[in-house]
């Protein structure tokens, strides 16, 4: 068999030892270790893990400020002093976001994320100039990540007059799927909100991705409200809702209806295993048929001061708040960074597997439970069958 390079004696996540064939950006093949010749190039396992890479299923690109002198977190208890808070940061900051965004791209991808999906602020301040940036490090750096836009209107639709017609525009010029903000928390028009950003998604015919911190009976309301836009609208399995803290908050009558009407829909959930705030309980969910997958959110930016991009050090975040402790349920939680992701991303290709593309990462563990559980580094990181990292 003809091969450029032959990752030997690695360990699959289903704990077998194989060989996985590279040839150019494609996996060719993946035998029991030691069946390969030893013509290739070669990088010997000696029984690390072996995975796709990950995926990041929320991040936002265009807030981070790496590269800038360390800026002290600015305080604020609601999404909307937050906003406020973060716009007057943002028009002090002299760094483009071709250069912070690219920083933070460059440190992801060292750890092994292979595909990420970023919101981008649309508003009538700062228009259509985050977006730009971010096709510009779309190709930049596509050698290492592939990119997709989430058109993200964080002032609002409504209370924001022109935004409607700004995601529209953003959407002709390239970003991949329509974003939402509360629509009750922040535009105090539930209807009004998902009217526009859905007939936005259903012109253009793209999916969404909605922020969604309004807690509660509300917040499980407007998820309830989403569902049935998103079956009406025939977008199963193209709409996620971020955050969804109502979830981890509302008795089991709401709770059973609410789940059961985003599974029917096909509504996925993101999670980044947040602070002092309620979770979606992942367990529960997933029993229930709905899907829920993770990011990152928030790195280093006027929202937080925390976050490195590391999925590997997420999953354990996730993990640990949602008291996994079983193998099974630490590899679910490995699962929400690499192969549930890539679902709801629509990923062609991804996998370990002939056919795959060849988006790997190797990490110094035996096993998909002690990797999450140890989070550790040496990690090597092939994109388009290439190591870029390790």
């Amino acid at each position: 068999m003809q091969a450029d390079l032959v990752i030997a004696g690695a360990t699959a996540p289903d704990g077998s030892l194989v060989d996985v064939a590279i040839s150019g950006a494609t996996i060719s093949a993946v035998t029991p270790a030691g069946e390969l010749p030893q013509g290739a190039r070669r990088i010997e396992a000696a029984g690390k893990l072996v995975s796709p890479s990950f995926v990041e299923g929320h991040i936002h690109l265009d807030k981070t400020l790496l590269g800038l002198p360390f800026i002290p977190h600015i305080p604020g208890n609601t999404v909307a002093l937050r906003i406020a808070a973060e716009k007057q940061l943002r028009r002090t900051v002299a760094l483009p976001v071709e250069e912070r965004g690219g920083r933070l791209i460059e440190q992801i991808a060292a750890f092994g994320t292979g595909s990420i999906r970023s919101h981008v602020d649309i508003d009538t301040e700062i228009g259509l100039k985050g977006l730009h940036a971010l096709m510009v490090l779309k190709e930049r750096y596509a050698h290492l990540v592939d990119i997709q836009i989430v058109a993200f209107p964080q002032s609002g639709v409504i209370t924001d007059s022109g935004t409607a017609a700004l995601l529209d525009a953003a959407l002709e010029e390239g970003a991949d799927l329509v974003g939402g903000l509360d629509p009750a928390g922040i535009d105090n028009d539930v209807t009004g909100h998902l009217d526009a950003i859905f007939s936005i998604a259903e012109k253009h015919g793209v999916g969404l991705d909605i922020h969604l911190h309004d807690p509660g009976p509300l917040g499980a309301f407007e998820l309830r409200q989403i569902a049935g836009r998103t079956k009406a609208a025939g977008l199963e399995g193209k709409v996620a809702v971020s955050h969804a803290f109502a979830l981890g908050s509302i008795d089991d009558v709401e709770f059973g209806r609410t789940a059961q009407a985003l599974a029917s829909a096909g509504v996925a959930i993101m999670t980044n295993g947040p602070g002092p705030v309620s979770m979606p309980p992942v367990k529960r969910l997933k029993a229930a048929g709905v899907t829920v997958f993770a990011g990152s959110d928030n790195i280093r930016d006027a929202w937080s001061p925390y976050g490195n991009g590391d999925l590997l050090q997420r999953a354990m975040i996730i993990g640990y708040r949602q008291d996994f402790n079983a193998d099974e349920d630490v590899a679910h939680a490995f699962a929400m960074v690499t192969t549930i992701p890539a679902t709801v991303l629509g990923l062609e290709g991804y996998g370990l597997a002939p056919g795959c593309r060849a988006d790997l990462v190797l990490i110094p563990a035996g096993s998909v439970p002690e990797a999450v559980a140890g989070v550790s580094g040496g990690r090597t990181v092939l994109k388009h069958g290439k190591v870029i990292a390790g």
